[in-house]
């Protein structure tokens, strides 16, 4: 099978495109590298030993997206393409929205044009909003907090209407909670560019010495230690997730959702501690005001996945630790300081 994987050279797409090719898919990337760059492709393909197609593409771009579809026959697409960030979203939601709706439905368009009716979607725990008890099933009622998780539901939302509209399509929306980590080998990780707004980057970059500092938003949540709680879950465990939910479309499901998470939460306080026992360094932190949109605690039931994918994460938090002090360790500016090699 041909997989095409929009955003693969980003953190959880690089990821991904790892266990893909061991699995023997062909794989195709397209990536705009407005928060990646191609030398994590450079680095998927020699841990693998084995080649992708990539194009430098954005899907904003729907002209130059019909020659993928005619460059190569694609069987399903991985769609992880699309801003990310919550913070910033609150700020620019214009941006979010333009970026985020835009593309993926300029995607669906050329997909329906090429008959390719399976797709694996990048959703988040974000649609679940400030949920009124835990854990979070996927029968949960949805609702948002900010504008990122709105462009998740709201794509979420168009997936369900494409389906009913034409029930040829197999759809599946993976939502899942916080990735963190690196691949074992240290060679591919999270790299942000710019000042990070994810957690654990931030706590690395503070462990190497990039930044003086970590801002911890909020001790005042209903939480053990006041500080909010996720499910962080190693992003290896969920690059395998969409792996194994690619057979799932064969078998003409329909529209099929799953949390991807470890079902346990873990505090910023608690990331900062497995940080600290990893690098052997302290982390400097402070504790400052809340972040809009973030809620007090947010962790999985991820028991469906298990069932009907065969799913479940298996590294700890300690390994997740572990690889993230690795991968900062070996790459300190990430990797700005690697060049395109011959």
């Amino acid at each position: 099978m041909k997989i095409l994987v929009t955003g693969g050279a980003g953190y959880i797409g690089s990821h991904t495109c790892i266990e893909l090719l061991k699995e023997n898919y062909d794989v195709v990337v397209l990536d705009n590298f407005s928060n990646s760059c191609e030398e994590s492709l450079n680095r998927v393909q020699k841990i693998t030993g084995k080649n992708l197609f990539f194009y430098k593409l954005d899907l904003l771009e729907g002209p130059s997206l019909h020659q993928v579809f005619e460059d190569h026959k694609i069987d399903a697409v991985i769609h992880f393409a699309g801003l990310k960030a919550v913070g910033e979203s609150t700020t620019i939601p214009l941006k979010y929205y333009q970026n985020n709706l835009t593309g993926t439905l300029n995607l669906l368009s050329v997909m329906e044009k090429f008959n390719v009716k399976n797709l694996v979607f990048s959703s988040s725990a974000t649609v679940y909003g400030d949920p009124a008890t835990l854990p979070i099933k996927e029968e949960f009622p949805l609702s948002v907090t900010n504008p990122y998780g709105r462009t998740k539901l709201m794509i979420e939302e168009i997936l369900k209407d494409l389906y009913q509209s034409d029930k040829e399509w197999n759809i599946a929306l993976l939502r899942y909670f916080n990735p963190v980590g690196a691949h074992e080998s240290g060679e591919i990780g999270e790299d942000p560019q710019g000042l990070p707004n994810n957690l654990m980057p931030y706590i690395s970059q503070v462990a190497v010495g990039l930044l003086p500092r970590l801002s911890v938003f909020g001790g005042d949540y209903d939480t053990p230690d006041g500080t909010g709680v996720r499910d962080y879950i190693h992003v290896t465990d969920l690059a395998l997730g969409h792996v194994q939910t690619l057979p799932k479309l064969v078998s003409n499901p329909g529209v099929v959702i799953y949390n991807l998470g470890t079902g346990n939460g873990f505090s910023v306080l608690e990331m900062i501690k497995g940080v600290e026992k990893a690098s052997g360094k302290q982390i400097s932190y402070e504790i400052t005001d809340r972040r809009p949109g973030d809620i007090a605690a947010c962790f999985a039931d991820a028991s469906k996945a298990k069932k009907e994918l065969g799913w479940e994460a298996t590294k700890s938090l300690e390994d997740m630790c572990n690889d993230t002090w690795n991968w900062q360790k070996k790459n300190p500016m990430g990797y700005r300081n690697h060049p395109k090699k011959d």
